[in-house]
């Protein structure tokens, strides 16, 4: 990926405003402006946006993590950072949250069903600590059974945490760009609101470290 690609990628990942981009690139390289940036002067922005919490992703597989509990737990490794709960969301940053807790040192490795099901619950109750209400019963609508929708609106509760809760199907449905009345979210569009929310929460810790 070429440095200038990086900076818009590192731009959309932070979230950041465009006032709070031109001052970042105010202070990395005295321009508030990315065009014609010299490869120096692109390395001295990707820097700035690293400190404020960019970390550039690896390529990905597609197939998610090897073995019978690696994409659940890849799931849930992403689900925590965009809840803000973890800064980096590589593979390989999960692949040493399994370490710690197995000893293990590849995920295909993780195929006994209690050390599987311990990593799974770990980052469940991870996901907890950070608001996410993994509990139902029968009352339980359909919607609200969706890890999407249960991740999504412990994201929308930290943003807006003194906003009315009726809000939240309203910022769910202008993220999708859909009409209120329409049939809830499928699996695939709540990803696409969990990345928005999650952009905008690193958005805000992001200024929260520059300022």
């Amino acid at each position: 990926m070429t440095s200038i690609r990086m900076i818009h990628v590192a731009r959309r990942e932070l979230g950041l405003d465009e006032d709070t981009y031109r001052d970042t690139l105010q202070r990395a390289i005295g321009k508030r402006s990315a065009k014609g940036l010299s490869v120096a002067e692109c390395k001295a922005v990707v820097d700035e946006l690293s400190r404020m919490g960019f970390k550039p992703a690896s390529k990905p597989s597609g197939k998610g993590l090897p073995g019978p509990y690696g994409r659940k737990a890849q799931a849930l490794w992403i689900a925590l950072y965009n809840l803000g709960a973890v800064a980096d969301r590589r593979d390989s940053a999960l692949l040493a949250f399994i370490k710690r807790q197995t000893g293990l040192e590849r995920a295909e490795w993780l195929r006994d069903a209690a050390q599987g099901a311990a990593v799974v619950e770990a980052l469940k109750s991870w996901c907890a600590r950070e608001g996410v209400n993994w509990r139902v019963d029968e009352t339980t609508p359909d919607y609200a059974r969706r890890h999407g929708y249960q991740i999504a609106a412990a994201q929308w509760l930290k943003l807006y945490p003194k906003r009315d809760t009726s809000r939240f199907w309203a910022d769910v449905l202008a993220v999708l760009g859909r009409a209120p009345g329409e049939a809830k979210p499928i699996d695939a569009e709540w990803i696409v609101v969990m990345n928005a929310f999650g952009r905008e929460l690193r958005g805000r810790a992001a200024k929260r470290r520059a300022a």
